[in-house]
């Protein structure tokens, strides 16, 4: 399962708005791809469609699918939002990750 934190949910909501997704029906695709400085990297993004690989789970009212591939290396992740000095945007908390980059965009296992 995949869950979401207050802040991440509410900015969802509002770029989805603005980036013409309806919250309660369309959802947060995310995934897991070859790449970054510590080998994989996560892929996010808005999506209305599911294939039968997804797998589709919803954690306060949000709904998230993530390939069944990526689904292993993202059992018990957190989707946050930072909005601090060290730069603004989503960050995974994956309790997976052995390794992070300093950005906080890949990981290793």
């Amino acid at each position: 399962m995949i869950k979401i934190s207050d802040l991440a949910k509410n900015k969802v909501i509002e770029l989805m708005s603005t980036d013409g997704y309806n919250p309660v029906e369309d959802f947060i695709r995310v995934g897991v791809k070859s790449g970054g400085c510590s080998g994989l990297s996560y892929d996010l993004k808005f999506d209305k469609k599911t294939t039968e690989d997804d797998k589709m789970f919803e954690d306060k009212n949000i709904k998230i699918v993530v390939d069944k591939k990526s689904f292993l290396y993202l059992i018990g992740t957190t989707l946050e939002y930072s909005g601090g000095l060290n730069g603004t945007g989503f960050v995974f908390s994956n309790p997976n990750a052995n390794r992070t980059c300093g950005c906080g965009e890949s990981f290793s296992l």
